[in-house]
């Protein structure tokens, strides 16, 4: 326990260092240390916090959906966006979105939270405010998992063409806009893993210290895999999806009907079940194996 206490502290001191280091000297306080006076990252509420983030990631396809594939703006070389690689190739929209918008949230210390992860971490700017300390929830570890790369692949490559009506209609900055509210919402459920993964651990320590020990990762996938609980997952999804995906009028029914597959509907409510069947659940669960099998470094 005492081991532990001194592995969360410095991993404490290291993140609090790394924060003021980036601060913009000009206007900032620096003597004044900041707290995270929020109960938002206890673990107690794990659970209600990823069902909000059900609320989020449904609303914000919804709103992607209202928009055509428009593939130009994930393509290299394609909009006239001024933002280049190092071999002079122009990047797509869709990255020089993303690193205009990772400029202007890093400044105000959005990714020294430990449950917000950069696309492009490597970029970040100096804090214009002073860094906040958050309580140490996480194993230090936690903070070197970032699997975004592959979330970006899972969304431009599977979840858009499955969700989009295909072709193009011109509406680039709308839509990757849209693009930008689901992939930081994606991303930061996926990586709440990390506290589910914590809380999975603390609720029963011998089982996942023995299989952490012989650093067996199918063992903790098959450990920390709740197949009824997951199911349950998905047809809430896909229920609320169906809600809020309709067109509400100022009559009360007599009764609820969800038009699951509906074509009235702003997006099909399968989708969003399958889009969390077939890649969030998973993908959180590898952040879980990927945090759990360093949890005792």
């Amino acid at each position: 326990a005492d081991a532990r206490r001194r592995r969360r502290a410095l991993g404490r001191d290291a993140r609090a260092t790394a924060a003021r280091d980036r601060v913009n000297g000009g206007g900032v306080n620096e003597s004044v240390d900041y707290e995270d006076l929020s109960d938002r990252l206890k673990l107690d509420n794990v659970r209600q916090s990823l069902i909000r983030q059900e609320d989020s990631i449904i609303f914000a396809l919804i709103e992607r959906a209202q928009y055509k594939l428009n593939s130009a703006i994930y393509a290299k070389n394609a909009v006239p966006v001024p933002c280049f690689a190092p071999n002079g190739d122009r990047a797509s929209m869709l990255e020089f979105m993303l690193r205009e918008v990772e400029q202007s949230h890093g400044k105000i210390r959005r990714y020294t939270s430990p449950d917000e992860h950069a696309f492009y971490p490597e970029a970040q700017p100096p804090l214009v405010i002073p860094p906040i300390a958050f309580k140490d929830v996480l194993h230090p570890c936690a903070e070197s998992i970032n699997i975004n790369d592959r979330i970006m692949e899972m969304y431009v490559d599977n979840l858009l063409p499955e969700m989009c009506e295909g072709g193009d209609d011109n509406n680039y900055g709308s839509a990757s806009l849209c693009d930008l509210s689901c992939l930081q919402t994606i991303s930061r459920r996926i990586h709440y893993g990390k506290y589910v993964a914590e809380s999975k651990f603390l609720a029963q320590p011998e089982e996942y210290t023995e299989l952490i020990k012989a650093q067996d990762a199918d063992g903790l996938m098959a450990l920390l895999t709740n197949q009824a609980v997951e199911d349950r997952v998905v047809r809430r999804v896909a229920n609320k999806a169906a809600v809020y995906g309709s067109d509400i009028s100022e009559d009360i029914p007599d009764t609820l009907a969800l038009p699951v597959g509906s074509e009235s509907l702003k997006l099909a409510p399968e989708k969003v079940g399958e889009l969390y069947y077939r890649w969030i659940m998973p993908m959180t669960k590898d952040v879980q194996v990927k945090y759990l099998l360093r949890r005792l470094d």
